[in-house]
């Protein structure tokens, strides 16, 4: 299946993975004032049709992971911001909102590999991934009050899911910034290396991960998902289901196979 075509950031396929990158540098990969909102909202629709594809990568480009909302169209209640109250609730719903409702039904395990600064949506947009590493140089920042605003975005669901209640409140109630060894000690990133490692760890954990059989890769993320909002004998039901379809893949046999010759 052909690669969708993105225009203010970068998709690049490599055998299993995609990498898609944030390029918009000048705006610190700002997701209002750019196409970005419908870059990753395509990329997350392709990678649930492409089989071809069983792990998603998503980085920025220059200095920033991202800076979330663009303030210079707070300051002039333009673009995604202008208008009354009902205008600017269904911008929000039909703009950066469409973002972790995607991410959300991504089939495929997303790593963000967190390059600089992750602020307001930017640390949500990191926080929609299964897993994030960051790079020495990463600040992520739950900085919406900061701005007189609320996390517009569903950040205030994710990081709770992620970091725990009491993490998430004082993160968001403050507005403080968090240093990369900070976020790895609450939990917030797996892992914290050099700059210029991040990509590479990124491909490579992504590699790991994608070697592996593809339909159960992606069953088994649909199972991690599931486990999250489901009483455990409804889940176990599932899990009979999904293993039912699993032993009878051509995948699984070539899987014992290969582990009988070791």
């Amino acid at each position: 299946m052909s690669i969708p075509q993105v225009t203010d950031a970068l998709l690049e396929v490599d055998g299993r993975v995609a990498l898609l990158t944030l390029n918009r540098d000048d705006v610190r990969n700002a997701l209002t004032g750019t196409q970005l909102i419908d870059d990753i909202v395509s990329v997350a629709d392709w990678v649930n049709r492409c089989d071809e594809v069983s792990v998603l990568v998503i980085t920025g480009a220059g200095a920033a992971f991202s800076a979330g909302g663009n303030v210079k169209d707070m300051a002039k209640r333009s673009g995604d911001f202008a208008g009354d109250v009902a205008e600017v609730a269904q911008r929000y719903r039909r703009g950066i909102q469409r973002i972790p409702l995607a991410l959300s039904e991504v089939e495929i395990p997303i790593i963000a590999a967190v390059n600089g600064a992750a602020i307001g949506a930017g640390f949500d947009l990191a926080n929609m991934a299964d897993i994030r590493l960051a790079s020495r140089r990463a600040k992520f920042g739950e900085t919406f009050l900061n701005l007189g605003i609320i996390p517009g975005d569903g950040g205030a669901w994710f990081m709770q899911r992620l970091i725990g209640y009491q993490q998430a409140f004082e993160l968001t109630l403050t507005g403080r910034l968090v240093g990369a060894e900070e976020a790895k000690a609450l939990g917030i990133v797996l892992d914290v290396v050099e700059p210029e490692r991040l990509v590479p760890a990124a491909l490579d954990l992504a590699a790991r991960i994608a070697a592996q059989p593809p339909k159960a890769l992606r069953l088994s993320k649909r199972l991690m998902k599931m486990a999250q909002r489901m009483e455990l004998k409804d889940f176990l039901d599932i899990c009979a289901a999904f293993q039912g379809m699993c032993h009878n893949e051509v995948e699984h046999l070539d899987a014992v196979h290969r582990m009988l010759k070791e």
